[in-house]
């Protein structure tokens, strides 16, 4: 796992960022075993600390789960996965949406834009 670091943003919520894209893709999959704390934050050269606070938040929010003495492992729960990619949708879409109006695009047109590209099976063409 190779990561560049924004540093406008703590490292702990990037990497969880980078774990929960890992699970919604499918790279990580239900059940499976993530890596220690000592293996990831060796691997990312950062502080143990760091990855232990992430972990701990990965926790909190139920999307790993730790077995006593075998480690952590990707929540097994498919509805706590899907709420996750739902969230990450609705991050992304709040951009693009934004992204539009900044460019002064109007609702209509955006509805235009988009439907267009679902029809043609890409995001990058231009509505005229």
């Amino acid at each position: 796992m190779t990561m560049e670091f924004d540093n406008n943003l703590p490292i702990y919520l990037q990497i969880m960022q980078y774990i929960k894209r890992q699970i919604v893709t499918g790279t990580l999959q239900a059940g499976d075993k993530i890596p220690s704390v000592r293996e990831l934050a060796a691997e990312l050269q950062i502080n143990p600390n760091t990855v232990q606070r992430t972990f701990q938040e990965l926790e909190r929010e139920e999307v790993v789960e730790t077995k006593r003495g075998l480690g952590r492992y990707v929540t097994s729960e498919e509805r706590k996965i899907m709420t996750i990619k739902k969230e990450m949708a609705g991050e992304l879409l709040e951009r693009f949406l934004t992204g539009m109006q900044e460019l002064g695009i109007e609702e209509q047109d955006i509805l235009s834009i988009v439907a267009d590209a679902v029809a043609e099976g890409k995001g990058g063409t231009t509505h005229e």
